[in-house]
């Protein structure tokens, strides 16, 4: 099953509690644009590449498409369109006005030069310019991008249509981006941790916590998690695993990551099979890198009492079921990671204004919004009698569909 197929599964079930008809699924399901270009670049060394870039653009009902630029050599339309789709639910659930959206361009970015990738991204951009933009659809970074590809996409945006950083979000501070930013999905990943801890009565400080995944999201979340006194006890990245039953000293962690670009090799810890960790004696299991992690194979043996899903789709519907069944907290996806397009959207609001946020008022309000989502969603769940998955469906699609039948079709 491929991440669009599970991302319509949970769509259908819920869509299934809701009475929605058939003409009304296909309707919020069916993506607005599927836009498909050719990239050629000239190579450093003269050669001629051609690359596959994708923007598809789902749903406006609520705003502006959002969504996140991804240059990996995995990407697909299938996979480009599964996060569009998510994307739209997600920033329902959060309450923000915005539609869903998501691009990349299948391409490894290891395998060129700052140069090469600087030329891409101007491409890519030469190609959709006239669909996205700060009314129609706002770009941001995701897996293979950053702040400097952000704005070299501002900077070419601005050729054809003069200034205007609303564009795109997650830029670089000094160039109209959002104190804040960089952190924010690990924040929120935290924030909703800490709530769902509160629900159970089982205090933060108590915590033992297994991240999957030392990114930028997972970094930032272990970070937080750690200034909270709950102790992480195992991370990974792409390289390995590590184990330290006391807890992990993460800011001495961080700086050997920021040294030696891996989290293996560092002293306050032991090295652990990687497909171990998703199976620790841990009470906290948070899967922050690829999707698809948490299966049938394995999800019967995952001894965490709560999942936090920081990477998008990491868990299969196979194994959500398992969860349930066992009966295992799962925050999803949609609610978990939305952290990093919510200050996306403080981003943005500053862009209009013309007007710039502290960082404490950015925190701030991040908080507010990811907690009283996260309230919203476990009162659906309790009074429906659903999972956390299906209760925050259950919040996007209404909204959306709402929406859809206000503005007329």
């Amino acid at each position: 099953m491929n991440s669009y197929e599970t991302t319509v599964r949970y769509f259908d079930h819920a869509a299934g509690l809701m009475g929605l008809s058939k003409n009304m699924q296909r309707l919020l399901l069916t993506p607005e644009r599927e836009v498909k270009v050719q990239i050629a670049l000239e190579r450093d060394n003269g050669e001629i590449a051609t690359f596959i870039g994708y923007r598809m653009q789902h749903d406006s009902a609520r705003g502006p498409m959002k969504g996140g630029l991804r240059f990996h050599p995995e990407v697909d339309a299938q996979e480009v369109l599964a996060l569009a789709t998510l994307m739209t639910w997600k920033t329902a659930i959060v309450n923000i006005p915005y539609g869903g959206a998501k691009g990349g361009i299948s391409v490894d970015v290891k395998a060129l030069s700052q140069g090469e990738l600087e030329r891409v991204t101007r491409k890519f951009v030469d190609e959709i310019h006239d669909i996205f933009g700060p009314d129609k659809d706002i770009p941001a970074p995701d897996m293979g991008t950053d702040a400097q590809v952000m704005a070299w996409i501002m900077n070419q945006y601005q050729k054809f249509h003069g200034f205007n950083p609303a564009c795109v979000t997650g830029k670089p501070v000094e160039l109209h981006g959002a104190e804040g930013r960089e952190e924010a999905t690990g924040r929120g990943v935290v924030t909703v941790t800490e709530a769902l801890l509160k629900r159970a009565n089982h205090p933060i400080s108590d915590v033992r916590v297994a991240i999957q995944g030392f990114g930028n999201v997972g970094s930032f979340a272990a970070r937080f998690l750690h200034e909270k006194g709950a102790k992480v006890v195992a991370v990974s990245d792409a390289f390995g695993a590590l184990w330290n039953n006391e807890g992990i000293d993460i800011p001495e962690l961080v700086r050997h990551v920021a040294q030696h670009k891996q989290v293996v090799g560092f002293n306050g810890a032991d090295k652990m099979p990687s497909d171990e960790l998703l199976v620790s004696d841990v009470d906290v299991l948070i899967p922050a890198a690829i999707g698809g992690v948490l299966t049938r194979d394995n999800a019967r043996e995952v001894r965490a009492k709560f999942v936090v899903e920081a990477a998008n789709n990491p868990t299969r519907p196979d194994a959500d079921k398992i969860f349930d069944q066992r009966e295992i907290l799962v925050v999803p996806d949609v609610l978990a990671n939305a952290g990093g397009v919510t200050v996306s959207y403080f981003e943005w609001v500053q862009n209009r204004q013309h007007f710039k946020w502290e960082l404490s008022r950015v925190r701030k309000e991040l908080d507010r919004i990811m907690i009283d989502s996260f309230d919203k969603v476990w009162t659906i769940a309790t009074e429906r009698k659903v999972s956390l998955r299906t209760a925050a469906y259950l919040l996007g699609i209404g909204r959306v569909g709402r929406a859809t039948v206000l503005g007329g079709i």
